[in-house]
């Protein structure tokens, strides 16, 4: 069966664009080791979206299946919904997931987000679920609504900042509390997401955080950082 037969057609191939448009959902790997260019999809996509890709843009104007992102090394991103569990994480038996680019998602993200992640940046504008960046070596997520349970799990380096989380975050029992106060890194990174269009309260630019360091059970290099602000604000940040 030919493509031709499933879809219509039309426009230039030398564009280097492709727009998908319809529901996705029951395809897998749309954007898969993709090196340039840039695909946008309107509507859902399936299992493997964006899966070990090195370059080139992936807009998603829809929710996406599991393993969104799944090794990436580089390109972006980018979903106007929401994503299934290990996004950004690594297949079944691989030591490593993502090692660079950048995952964007507006919507929910379900559990394993950027597990054993190694570098890059993850930014959720809702929720993630359990799990968040267990066995992460490096790379930065940022999780603007609340998180499921054991969040940094196993981590040994990296950066996870919770800037939302009203009901009391369960941190691991492998970290301690230390220093308070807002990095500068943390600002710089919260200017980027801004003017690449995540959207949040622009007063957690002026937060103080509280620190926690670990996890001591992997022997990470690990801070947290926590802050309660107007009694829904909560940071949660490691590196």
């Amino acid at each position: 069966m030919e493509a031709g037969e499933l879809f219509s057609f039309s426009g230039d191939a030398s564009d280097s664009e492709l727009r998908l448009v319809g529901d996705f959902s029951r395809v897998s790997g749309i954007g898969a080791g993709m090196t340039a260019g840039t695909i946008h999809v309107e509507g859902n996509v399936g299992p493997l979206a964006g899966a070990e890709m090195s370059g080139g843009t992936l807009v998603i104007a829809g929710n996406a299946g599991v393993r969104l992102g799944c090794q990436m090394s580089g390109g972006r991103i980018l979903v106007h919904g929401d994503a299934g569990d290990l996004a950004g994480g690594a297949f079944p038996g691989s030591l490593r997931g993502m090692i660079g680019g950048e995952l964007f998602i507006d919507g929910n993200a379900g559990s394993d987000l950027g597990r054993a992640m190694r570098r890059g940046t993850i930014a959720v504008g809702g929720a993630a679920g359990d799990a968040l960046g267990a066995n992460m070596i490096a790379g930065s997520i940022l999780v603007f609504g609340g998180c499921g349970s054991n969040p940094g799990s196993g981590m040994r380096r990296g950066t996870i900042a919770l800037l939302s989380a009203p009901p009391p975050l369960s941190l691991p029992l492998a970290f301690r509390p230390g220093s308070r106060g807002q990095p500068t890194f943390m600002r710089l990174l919260l200017n980027y997401l801004h003017r690449e269009g995540m959207h949040f309260d622009f007063a957690l630019m002026e937060s103080a955080l509280q620190t926690f360091h670990g996890d001591f059970y992997s022997a990470g290099r690990v801070r947290f950082w926590r802050h309660r602000w107007s009694s829904r604000f909560s940071v949660l940040a490691a590196r």
